[in-house]
């Protein structure tokens, strides 16, 4: 690795980097907020909830005691609901086994629910300022396009071991910090901004398509490649999940909804939403697995 590529990429961050409030924050409970929360949700979004959840939950006791109806409440518009009833469960998990103290080291933090090799490598390292490596999204793209070139995809094991002999010692929390964020700001997935990136004079994804001959299509004009088409959201099975949820937000603390009334407001919300009482009911049945409602006979409330 060029030697200075940290000194570039660390600059460049602290010029560039944006001014997020859990990056003023040392505190492993609110750096898990954080990192749930930002799974598969945008930053501008994250931000005004991320401070009124603290506002409303300070510290993992506070946490740990509420009921869960209040947490999954408060996530409505944050979508993918179980990160909700994860991040109360991890928080009960420190309580009852940690003595309200987060472990420190990836193998122990791991063993919180919902926590996985990322996000426990991401309180380490941002919480405690452990030299730790860990790949999301845009770390692991800058990663194959800095050190693997030519688009090309390394296994999980493989973007592992370069992200652990890249990280520089003693500095590891401003590194994870600035190649995250240069994945999210310049060295995106279908647009990066190559000109502005500190390193690109070391990347090999950028001189191998600086060599390559642009691709050209008929009459002359540049090919451009076509894009992945994403399934649609609405009338997903995601989308009726999220659906069902809004219902009982909405409903009295505690009072069920009967089964014929969510397939008919079910209904009333979307003309093509399913109609067979058995689909609804196994949907109810996997939420309530999933820890994200009760149900009986009666129909299904919030926990």
């Amino acid at each position: 690795m060029d030697t200075d590529i940290p000194d570039r990429l660390i600059d460049w961050f602290r010029q560039h980097g944006r001014d997020l409030p859990w990056r003023h924050s040392r505190d492993p409970y609110a750096i898990l907020v954080a990192e749930v929360m930002l799974q598969q949700t945008q930053v501008d979004r994250v931000v005004p909830r991320y401070l009124a959840f603290l506002d409303a939950w300070p510290d993992v006791a506070a946490l740990a005691a509420t009921p869960t109806a209040e947490i999954i409440r408060f996530w409505s518009g944050l979508g993918y609901n179980r990160r909700a009833v994860n991040l109360q469960r991890a928080a009960q998990w420190v309580i009852a086994e940690c003595g309200g103290a987060f472990p420190r080291d990836v193998a122990s933090l791991r063993r919180l629910p919902g926590v996985g090799a990322y996000t426990a490598g991401a309180i380490a390292c941002f919480a405690f300022e452990a030299d730790v490596a860990f790949a999301d999204t845009n770390i692991r793209r800058v990663l194959e396009r800095q050190w693997l070139g030519g688009g090309a995809a390394g296994r999980d094991a493989t973007i592992q071991q370069l992200a652990e002999r890249v990280v520089p010692p003693g500095r590891g929390w401003w590194w994870n910090q600035a190649i995250m964020e240069l994945g999210a700001l310049v060295c995106t997935a279908r647009a990066p901004a190559c000109q502005r990136c500190p390193i690109a004079a070391s990347c090999a994804d950028y001189a191998q398509r600086r060599a390559a001959p642009p691709l050209i299509g008929l009459g002359g004009a540049p090919q451009r490649i076509a894009e992945r088409r994403s399934t649609p959201f609405a009338g997903s099975r995601r989308y009726y999940r999220g659906r069902v949820l809004e219902l009982l937000r909405a409903a009295p603390p505690g009072a069920p909804v009967a089964y014929a009334i969510l397939a008919q407001q079910l209904a009333g919300a979307a003309s093509a939403a399913p109609t067979d009482p058995d689909w609804l009911r196994q949907l109810v049945a996997d939420l309530a697995r999933d820890g994200l409602l009760v149900a009986d006979d009666a129909g299904a409330r919030l926990p």
